[in-house]
């Protein structure tokens, strides 16, 4: 490996991500159609390295850098919108995995690296204390990627101690010991497969659970890698923002394909100018939050502004696509036209909890601007 930016190892991964743009667009009207990626896909994502880039050297995994991830996330979305979610979140979950105690990642990884994870980060199951483990119950919906992961990492409410109040742990699950309940049906997004994860009394040993407290904190008692260690505030919506800008990218490759060759005129070419403007700002906000991570840059300022440029983002690029549908017209919203497909996919995107200014780049990102309300 070589030396890369922010002095880390470059892991080859951009390279492999041209290869999965290339792999995923042939097939994307189809998985959009099916509601499915392509097993080709899904196959090619693990062989680049998207599941083990966060993972530790010792597993076998990349230790790869955010600013690396992120672009090649991107370049995946040009081809395919779902297909760079997946790879994004394929990423993340390993991340977050990595906060298991140590017998929890010879689970995961201690055959291969290329373990996928698909998570679901809302609190929303239960369980019980249980000898050496718990007992889990619950029902996970938009869980992307589940359809082809290996295991599970999903949220619930656990008693508190003594009369203290609830606390939240994550568990991770094994293929087999849940069920998937296809309940996806949106209008974008279509082939990430976000369906519902069902558990139903399961029993997850101590060494595949953790505190969602240490998450949320970045701190892990068990990896002393610096990936493995970042504040969740700090990671905001990157997850999310970054295949989003690759599918803007990809909708205005779209948009000029479908207006190359036609009469020329000047309303069409200012919206095409004027969209391209939008994405290029994005890509360099989405940049800006890797190399805070990257950086380590963890003040109360960084992790705000991390927020509010995701958010930004999200919005800029909804403007974006809204304004190539508009330059290239009904020649560019035929079912068998690349850029509706983008146009919906960016819709769906965006409208993800993460990427919504009230979560909370307001109330965050304003307190920098103007101190904290009385």
């Amino acid at each position: 490996m070589t030396a890369g930016a922010a002095g880390t190892a470059d892991t080859g991964l951009a390279q492999a991500a041209e290869k999965v743009r290339i792999l995923a667009a042939e097939h994307a009207a189809d998985a959009d159609a099916d509601r499915a990626m392509r097993r080709e896909v899904v196959d090619a994502l693990r062989e680049a390295g998207f599941a083990r880039h966060f993972v530790a050297s010792r597993w076998g995994g990349a230790e790869g850098s955010f600013a690396e991830l992120t672009s090649a996330v991107m370049t995946a979305g040009e081809g395919c919108a779902a297909t760079a979610w997946c790879a994004s979140l394929s990423a993340y979950s390993a991340r977050f995995a990595a906060h298991l105690p140590e017998e929890g990642h010879h689970a995961l990884w201690g055959d291969s690296p290329d373990t996928v994870v698909a998570t679901a980060l809302m609190p929303v199951g239960r369980a019980r204390r249980a000898d050496d483990g718990w007992h889990l119950t619950g029902q996970w919906a938009y869980v992307s990627g589940i359809d082809f992961a290996d295991w599970a990492l999903v949220c619930a409410v656990v008693p508190g101690a003594g009369e203290g109040p609830p606390q939240l742990r994550f568990f991770a699950l094994p293929r087999g010991t849940y069920t998937v309940r296809e309940t996806w049906d949106s209008v974008g997004m279509r082939a990430t497969g976000s369906h519902t994860v069902v558990v139903d009394d399961v029993r997850v040993p101590d060494h595949l659970s953790f505190d969602r407290a240490d998450m949320l904190s970045g701190r892990n008692a068990t990896s002393g890698l610096p990936a493995h260690n970042v504040p969740f505030q700090a990671v905001g919506g990157l997850t999310f923002i970054a295949p989003v800008v690759g599918a803007a990218t990809g909708a205005l490759t779209a948009a000029t394909g479908t207006l190359t060759g036609r009469k020329r005129s000047q309303t069409g070419e200012l919206k095409l100018v004027r969209a391209s403007g939008r994405i290029d700002a994005a890509r360099h906000l989405v940049l800006e939050n890797a190399g805070v991570l990257d950086g380590r840059l963890f003040t109360p300022e960084h992790m705000a502004r991390n927020e509010r440029n995701a958010t930004f983002a999200a919005e800029l690029l909804q403007e974006a696509v809204g304004l190539l549908v508009g330059a290239a017209g009904t020649g560019g919203l035929g079912e068998g036209q690349a850029l509706q497909r983008f146009w919906r996919d960016v819709t769906s995107a965006t409208s993800h909890v993460a990427l919504q200014y009230d979560t909370a780049a307001r109330k965050n990102y304003s307190a920098v601007l103007l101190g904290p309300e009385d």
